[in-house]
């Protein structure tokens, strides 16, 4: 969850990681802190809060100018989020600084070893046993790399460490496990982060990491080994977007650009996946079509919003190709025995691609025998790398820690994954899959029409900055739709916020209806599933008896909804199981705008971190 960045070159060291760590922030807040080697000591500065609390501390007390440096943002997990537990950590003589991802699940009683031998630690942290581990290892064996494996050798869980000694000032080194950590090459100075975004202003030529792995940074180069000293294969790539697609780009907020770019990213993730004729060609699902025409069930495991994305893919998956499919919490999966065999196909959906709990999920279906294919949105992740195959959906650097445009572009690829299922199993016809392919590639035009009619929702949304409770409603796909809006409300707004399956209303729900309380239904198209549409007005008409607020998304041209709306949110007709695209869209904007009027912070709001890398 933490973020992290390290280098070695030419420029000061402290302006490259701090302008890193601004584009890191999303991953966690809690505190930050860095560390430069200079006039052959070590220096370092760190302070709790965000990292403007830091820049403000380098400002009163600065540090002096080095060429290698470190630094880090956290999200708290072993320890308050305080100075003394902020990141870097130094060993007792200060001559080693060590920033840290994860969590070392045998710190305790590494700690009391370290105790017993005659350190001293200051924090609560389980990274600062790391610091005082590696300056043994480093003081025996003179070797700033080799110590980090020797370290590594004795450490359990999941983590990425990143350090840099006063005693060898030209070199940084980081090692991941179950963690992200990522490389970037420039001329004659070299980068680690925890996401390309920290360095992709000085260099776009990247190297992932794999697991196991420890780095050594140069200005001239790096050298990658296995834990136990072994040369390791790497892949080198190149980042296919710059420096400005991370940029606010004159928006007071990233997600109110993220909303903003999702009818391109919805084109981008369309991109290249349709052929001349008009079929769908799937180059990087790697999985023969011979082992897809035997899979008999599908199983999706996400997390968040991208286990919204999941029940969504479910009613298409099963729609369009008669294949059973389920779709779980990643963090449940695993621990509840799931039936799973070479003929099951397990679809992983992460939009960082190091989410662990979705990451632990796809190793248990692999342990099993069953095929996995991700669907991710960062080129080089770990969850890309254990899969089968993949599908990317290319919707650029998401930086507001609430997910708009990877939602969306997930259920691109979702629908994609589908067809491609129907199509290769034959339960579609040719024709049936380029018609929804032509309707697919209409939705970002779509998009675009739902954002250019916004502003009354946002009007609404002030209107209700007061209220404690929001309720959402949906049937069928527009279920799902409804969870992902009360969530949106629950990490912007603070807000009381929850999700019902509107057949579910008389089974206890309702009883929560008060007077002028708001209520969000999301009423499906009239055309493709009449019979629901007739049951979600009778539940418009039970909850506006009773005095609810009725907030009512509808496509255009429904007037049977008319009389039971107190605000009626109009978005394009659509097929039925396409809907999700156009109406989720409204929410993200209701949820942007409510936070907003409540004086939170939009991108970055409390308790959360835009990669989830511990269970």
């Amino acid at each position: 969850m933490c973020g992290i960045v390290g280098y070695v070159g030419g420029q000061s060291a402290l302006d490259v990681v701090i302008a890193g760590l601004k584009r890191l922030e999303y991953r966690g807040y809690d505190s930050a802190g860095v560390a430069v080697l200079a006039d052959g000591g070590l220096a370092a500065a760190k302070k709790a809060g965000k990292l403007a609390n830091l820049e403000k501390e380098l400002a009163d007390r600065p540090l002096p100018s080095g060429n290698t440096g470190i630094g880090h943002t956290r999200w708290a997990t072993h320890g308050a989020p305080n100075d003394v537990n902020a990141h870097p950590h130094l060993d007792n003589a200060g001559r080693v600084a060590v920033v840290h991802n994860g969590i070392i699940e045998n710190f305790a009683a590494l700690r009391a070893e370290l105790t017993d031998r005659g350190h001293e630690l200051a924090s609560e942290t389980d990274t600062e046993v790391v610091a005082h581990l590696l300056a043994e290892s480093f003081s025996s064996c003179g070797d700033l790399a080799e110590a980090m494996r020797q370290v590594c050798r004795q450490l359990e869980g999941a983590f990425t460490l990143v350090a840099a000694s006063a005693d060898d000032p030209d070199v940084v080194v980081g090692a991941r496990r179950n963690s992200p950590l990522v490389v970037g090459v420039g001329d004659g100075e070299s980068f680690l982060a925890s996401d390309v975004a920290a360095f992709i202003a000085h260099t776009r030529e990247a190297i992932e990491l794999g697991q196991d792995q420890v780095v050594e940074l140069r200005r001239d180069g790096v050298t990658v080994t296995d834990f136990d000293g072994s040369p390791a294969e790497v892949r080198e790539y190149h980042v296919d977007w710059d420096a400005s697609a991370a940029e606010k780009g004159g928006y007071d907020y990233f997600m109110l650009k993220e909303i903003a770019e999702q009818p391109k990213a919805v084109a981008d993730t369309l991109l290249g996946r349709i052929d001349a004729a008009g079929s769908l060609s799937l180059d990087e699902v790697r999985i023969p079509d011979s082992v897809l025409r035997e899979v008999d069930k599908v199983v999706i495991v996400a997390c968040g919003t991208a286990y919204h994305a999941g029940m969504i893919a479910k009613y298409a998956i099963e729609h369009w190709t008669r294949i059973p499919c389920e779709t779980e919490l990643a963090s449940e999966f695993r621990y509840r025995d799931p039936i799973l065999d070479p003929r099951t196909l397990v679809i992983a959906i992460s939009q960082s691609g190091e989410t662990m709990d979705t990451l632990m999920a796809l190793r248990h279906a692999r342990e099993q025998g069953a095929k996995v294919l991700a669907i991710c949105n960062t080129n080089g992740s770990t969850i890309p790398r254990e899969s089968d195959a993949v599908l990317y959906t290319h919707a650029g650097p998401e930086v507001a820690v609430a997910s708009t445009k990877a939602f969306l572009t997930q259920l691109v690829a979702c629908y994609l994954v589908a067809l491609y299922l129907g199509q290769v199993r034959g339960t579609k016809w040719g024709d049936e899959v380029r018609s929804m392919i032509r309707e697919l590639s209409a939705i970002g035009t779509q998009v675009e029409q739902v954002l250019a009619t916004m502003e009354p929702v946002r009007e609404l949304a002030r209107t209700l900055a007061s209220k404690n409770t929001v309720l959402f409603l949906g049937r069928h796909v527009g279920f799902p739709v409804a969870l992902e809006g009360a969530l949106k409300l629950k990490e912007l707004a603070y807000m009381h916020a929850e999700g019902f399956a509107a057949g579910e209303l008389k089974h206890g729900p309702i009883a929560l209806i008060e007077d002028d309380l708001p209520v969000v239904v999301v009423v499906p198209s009239p055309k493709g599933r009449s019979v629901l549409h007739d049951k979600i007005v009778s539940n418009i008409q039970e909850i506006r008896a009773r005095g609810a607020r009725t907030i009512v998304i509808a496509e255009e041209g429904d007037e049977t909804v008319v009389p039971y709306a107190d605000h009626l949110i109009r978005i394009p007709a659509t097929p039925t199981l396409l809907q999700p695209l156009v109406a989720t869209v409204p929410l993200q904007v209701f949820a942007c705008e409510l936070a907003t009027a409540r004086g939170n912070e939009v991108d970055q709001p409390r308790n959360l971190a835009k990669s989830v890398t511990v269970e």
